[in-house]
């Protein structure tokens, strides 16, 4: 593959998956090159000539009127970044470490950081040769950015902290060693520049879009298995209610409906039954998964326009008329309040997609409401529980979620010294993020494991061809239940099914 050259402005969602999934090589562009030693010359002229510039020829936040003499530079950048490494708790993973570093060379490129070109290359060389910093997941409210997720990330570029290397964790000067990579040595303004951004809540909201993509896709093709075995109509999904409310994530999943159900033999079973609609769970399956795919596009489009950003702070300017003169300016680009939203608003969409297919698996289980299918979908209910208690741990999860639901952006809390005085709790939101995604993932698993175990009660009749598919594949990591068994590692296996997109693929045309 064609190694990817970054240049600040067209880094892609594609891209991020192929450098993070797919080890796709990383390289700064030639033009990006220029613009960013453009603006590495603005930096050491400041630096040459002693004149004062916030966080080149100053301390930072509360001590930005601390002068700092350009014979102490270097030690200051050393500082910054030991000081600023202060995190705690579970490291990311491997793969949001690998965004990261990705996410921070490509705003590093777009030539206003003042970086040297260096900098840049070896983040580069970290990702083609599979060095990934340690990074602890808390301590950092969004404010100045991700601070300390950033700083440790830093850590390792100068050959300190830790990282892992060819699945081992070592120190950042062993891995650098192996990689055969040569560690740097900091120069003015560098540190601020690596550790000011928003590359850690970044970089775990586009994978969790990635994720929650595949979510989306799979859930219409469990929720219609779900509809057919319990002798649901499709007569909602009519095309002309859709278009009435044309809202293009409803109209996207009501296409996507009739296309899975058509030709269904159990359909055609029941189709002169007298029920009028069916419930919510079933009948408004375009209005829920439609609003989440919408809520996924939104919060993609914001990150987007985040992944090719300048977030540090200063920014540099250059004068394209005078080589090493131009204007370092003082901002706020680092905070991390868009992604918040976004953050907060991806998980709320979510939880609904993990409730609405909790209130189908109750449906597929209660016999009172599963039109004539085994109580618990258990064989020999009574002797065998079958799915109650699947449906429990389903109902356990969906109401974990309302709990990580709950919005951190509403929330702030002041530091360093009341200087950043209001911050965007934006890597909070990431993090209950992903408990989100897991979460939703596994209640989706429980109901195309009932689903898939109603469908064999409903035989001989058949769903549709591509249903068919989606059930095989089920049932190609989790066997039909015959007798109560422990069922977490069916669970477990269903779950990768999805997470995979074998699931979604599956249900294709």
């Amino acid at each position: 593959m064609k190694a990817l050259e970054i240049t600040g402005n067209t880094l892609t969602l594609d891209d991020v998956r192929a450098v993070v999934y797919e080890n796709r090589a990383v390289q700064l562009g030639a033009d990006a090159r220029k613009l960013v030693d453009r603006a590495r010359a603005v930096i050491e002229d400041v630096v040459a000539n002693d004149r004062l510039a916030y966080a080149v020829t100053t301390g930072v936040g509360k001590l930005s009127d601390v002068r700092i003499p350009p014979a102490e530079n270097r030690t200051l950048q050393l500082n910054l970044m030991r000081s600023h490494a202060v995190g705690v708790g579970e490291p990311l993973s491997e793969a949001v470490s690998r965004a990261m570093m990705l996410l921070r060379a490509n705003s590093l490129s777009k030539g206003c950081s003042g970086v040297r070109g260096i900098v840049i290359d070896t983040l580069c060389e970290m990702l083609n040769h599979g060095v990934h910093p340690v990074i602890p997941s808390q301590g950092s409210v969004g404010a100045s950015g991700d601070l300390a997720p950033l700083a440790h990330l830093g850590l390792v570029l100068i050959g300190e902290g830790e990282a892992i290397y060819q699945g081992k964790r070592m120190s950042g000067a062993e891995a650098m060693k192996a990689a055969q990579i040569k560690p740097i040595t900091l120069e003015a303004k560098e540190t601020i520049s690596l550790i000011n951004g928003t590359q850690a809540m970044l970089a775990v909201g586009l994978l969790s879009v990635i994720e929650a993509q595949i979510l989306a896709e799979t859930a219409d093709a469990i929720g219609a298995l779900s509809l057919d075995v319990l002798k649901g109509t499709d007569a909602a999904f009519d095309e002309r209610i859709h278009h009435a409310r044309p809202h293009a994530g409803q109209i996207e999943v009501a296409a996507n409906l009739r296309r899975l159900l058509a030709g269904s033999e159990i359909h055609e079973s029941h189709r002169d039954c007298a029920r009028v609609q069916d419930a919510y769970s079933l009948r408004c399956i375009p209005q829920v998964h439609g609003a989440v795919r919408d809520t996924i596009r939104y919060c993609q489009s914001v990150f987007e326009v985040e992944m090719n950003s300048v977030v540090d702070n200063p920014l540099v300017f250059p004068d394209p008329d005078r080589p090493g003169h131009g204007d370092i300016i003082s901002g706020g680009n680092f905070h991390g309040e868009p992604l918040a939203f976004a953050l907060d608003f991806l998980g709320i969409a979510l939880t609904a997609l993990a409730g609405i297919s909790e209130r189908r698996i109750e449906r597929l289980v209660n016999p009172a409401l599963s039109e004539g299918l085994p109580a618990f979908l258990a064989p020999g209910a009574g002797l065998n529980s079958g799915f109650m208690m699947p449906q429990v741990t389903a109902a356990a999860l969906v109401s974990e979620n309302k709990v990580w639901a709950h919005p951190a952006s509403v929330d702030s809390i002041t530091t360093s010294g009341n200087k950043e005085d209001f911050v965007s709790m934006g890597m909070t939101a990431a993090i209950k993020l992903q408990r989100i995604v897991q979460n939703t993932r596994n209640v989706m698993a429980i109901e195309a494991l009932a689903a898939a175990q109603a469908l064999d009660f409903v035989a001989p009749l058949k769903t549709t061809k591509v249903l068919q598919r989606v059930h095989a594949e089920i049932r190609a990591v989790s066997p039909s239940i015959q007798e109560d068994r422990v069922l977490t590692k069916d669970f477990a296996a269903a779950a990768e099914l999805i997470r995979s997109g074998k699931l979604a693929k599956a249900a294709q045309s």
